[in-house]
């Protein structure tokens, strides 16, 4: 077996669970950081075991195209190639295909687009979505799946046909049975159309299921309707994966719905660019009122920058152009999501999520 889920305690449709893999066991609800290229940008293995992240991700689209999967393959894995012994989760490469893919022909045996890179054409199937995350190794792989936009009926009916087809294509032909294949929910915005690839996908008794489609571009209204709906279809024995959402609002929102695992670029992205997160909104360290700021980002967070620099030194760095700033704050940010979800499931132990997600969600503004 690839892997186990066992859901630990409840509280509503909040859970807290121990998904155990080959490479360790995850307790969730879990934040996953995203490591496209085979690394969270800005940090090593290292770094991020000290944040006490238990699962990243890695992206087959980009590891694909670039250094190719027979070369990570020939050395040993992606656990090897990346030195993180940790488990890993692979996303198909749909999204990106269909996001970062030029030139796109899309019919039922696949997807013909050409690299961001170099122009080069590519044929990518769902037998050759697997074969590549195969050759990767991660503890959990991904079907291949086609991400419409949400709110276009017409696009949204025709991923979901092709989205079943190439679901059932990919457990065909999936041969490595220490890797655990989850399925992927479409459907945009429709209640019908969830209601009918959430009945379909898990008709086809995947390990765990990821909600994707979501988070990129609708209303949060109609995102949150959707993972009303998807509590009450999805087996309460498998994981559940929200796919690409990385807000501390958004994660608590999730979990309150049933949701296991969520995964997002934000929190290095935000860092990239200057910006830093706290459970009450963000700061833009680049403001010059931060100039002369003796205070960490979070007097109240432990993290070795919060510790150890202040906002005036991390301004400083920022405007010197030092790369050290955004690896500075990539790690505040993605120790502020993985103590959250820590809290989180401390909370959903003790009975007390509801009384404690009422009193923080008033306080996360997205910005400060």
């Amino acid at each position: 077996m690839a892997t186990n889920f066992q859901v630990i305690s409840k509280q509503g449709k909040a859970r807290v669970g121990q998904l155990t893999t080959p490479h360790g066991t995850i307790e969730t609800p879990v934040f996953m950081p995203v490591g496209t290229q085979a690394t969270v940008k800005g940090l090593t293995p290292l770094q991020l075991e000290e944040i006490n992240v238990s699962i990243i991700l890695a992206n087959t689209y980009h590891l694909y195209l670039r250094p190719g999967a027979d070369i990570v393959a020939e050395l040993g894995g992606l656990h090897n190639f990346m030195n993180w012994h940790k488990p890993i989760l692979t996303d198909s490469g749909g999204y990106q295909v269909f996001s970062l893919g030029e030139m796109r022909k899309v019919n039922n045996e696949g997807v013909i687009f050409r690299s961001h890179l170099d122009g080069s054409s590519h044929h990518f199937t769902p037998e050759l979505a697997i074969q590549i995350q195969e050759q990767l190794g991660a503890d959990i792989i991904m079907t291949f799946d086609e991400c419409a936009i949400p709110d276009e009926r017409q696009t949204a009916e025709q991923a979901l046909e092709r989205t079943h087809l190439w679901a059932e294509r990919c457990l065909h032909v999936k041969k490595r049975a220490d890797q655990a294949l989850f399925g992927i929910i479409q459907g945009g915005i429709f209640p019908d159309l969830r209601r009918a690839s959430a009945e379909f996908i898990t008709s086809l008794e995947f390990p765990g299921y990821a909600i994707g489609g979501l988070s990129v571009g609708e209303s949060k209204t109609d995102m949150l309707k959707t993972l009303d709906m998807m509590d009450e279809i999805l087996p309460n024995e498998k994981p559940r994966y929200l796919m690409g959402v990385g807000t501390p609002l958004d994660l608590i929102e999730g979990v309150k719905r049933g949701m296991d695992m969520f995964d997002c670029v934000l929190p290095t992205r935000l860092a990239r660019h200057q910006s830093a997160q706290t459970l009450h909104g963000r700061l833009n360290l680049m403001n010059a009122k931060y100039t002369q700021d003796p205070q960490p980002i979070d007097p109240q967070c432990q993290c070795y920058t919060c510790l150890h620099f202040s906002r005036a030194y991390l301004h400083h760095l920022i405007v010197a152009k030092e790369i050290l700033a955004g690896t500075l704050i990539s790690i505040h940010n993605l120790f502020t999501l993985v103590e959250l979800m820590k809290r989180i499931r401390q909370e959903i132990s003790k009975g007390t999520f509801d009384k404690f997600a009422q009193h923080i969600m008033p306080m996360m503004l997205e910005d400060s």
